[in-house]
């Protein structure tokens, strides 16, 4: 059953691979509005994000926010055909530009390493291959809900050069060492990593688990670090990367003075793009004690 699921999603992710980019975002931009109109867990999730990041935000501009934002996690989610099976060049040909990079090539000219924090905005996949395809890069990943489609996931991601890792030991091992060959690591911040190697820090003003991986390869190796997003242009016309420097104290060695700093990162670059974040992850699932879980407080 694995398998024949596995199977229909890679078909799936094909069939969408044969429209155009503009017809894609179109199907996506139409699955969003189902999204909106419909109830699903995916709005629910959203808005109570969106509710608790954006306390002073009035009723109408909260529900605009959440509207815009559906529509574009439906284009992140019909956009992957394309980016995971069209040829590399043709996905990248779609990068129309790339603002800040001289910010990546002065990390470089340190020589300790590049840490690369990619959050969950705009079309993290497509900045992930252009900067494969450029520089040596190694990042974790974990593996899908379907272990079958594992092998496909890994051939796509490291298609341009890429290098997958686990997230276990030997994967944060492997980042170490590709930042002492001055390489580029990639880090997805805003993920919540699991009860060990992780502490409460705000995020938009409310308690979220945020993991300590950041603060510690950044301290052990004084790597430097910036920040890549990929923004997604309107009708098709495809994706803007923008690359800035990290200006937080990421790298402290008090773990909740770092993690406070990777989350206003975070927010900062949010704040930039708020309808292309993924609103709907559950960054909050996991209270400190005495803390409400939002998701089962509120309808």
């Amino acid at each position: 059953m694995d398998k024949f699921k596995a199977a229909l999603v890679r078909g799936l992710l094909r069939t969408l691979s044969w429209l155009p980019l503009r017809a894609n975002h179109a199907l996506g931009t139409a699955l969003g509005w189902a999204l909106w109109w419909l109830p699903n867990p995916v709005k629910r999730v959203s808005r109570i994000n969106i509710d608790t990041a954006f306390p002073d935000k009035d009723a109408e501009q909260k529900r605009t926010l959440l509207k815009q934002s559906l529509v574009e996690l439906g284009k992140t989610a019909t956009e992957l055909g394309p980016i995971w099976c069209w040829p590399v060049e043709k996905v990248l040909a779609r990068v129309q530009r790339v603002e800040g990079e001289a910010h990546l090539q002065a990390a470089f000219a340190q020589g300790r390493g590049v840490m690369m924090l990619s959050p969950h905005i705009g079309a993290w996949e497509v900045a992930g291959l252009y900067m494969a395809q450029y520089y040596p890069m190694t990042t974790l990943y974990r593996p899908p809900n379907l272990p079958a489609l594992e092998p496909f996931m890994l051939t796509v991601r490291q298609r341009t050069g890429a290098r997958l890792l686990p997230t276990d030991i030997k994967g944060v091992r492997g980042l170490r060492q590709a930042l002492d060959r001055n390489e580029l690591v990639g880090i997805l911040p805003d993920q919540d990593p699991g009860k060990r190697g992780s502490v409460h820090a705000p995020f938009f003003g409310h308690p979220a688990r945020t993991m300590l991986l950041v603060s510690k390869l950044a301290s052990k190796t004084d790597c430097a670090a910036v920040t890549i997003l990929a923004e997604r242009l309107p009708k098709g016309q495809g994706y803007v990367l923008h690359v800035q420097p990290v200006e937080t104290p990421i790298a402290s060695a008090e773990s909740q003075e770092a993690a406070t700093a990777l989350n206003q990162t975070v927010e900062t670059l949010v704040r930039q793009f708020p309808a292309q974040y993924q609103w709907s992850y559950k960054r909050y699932k996991h209270p400190p004690a005495g803390v409400a879980n939002p998701y089962k407080s509120k309808s």
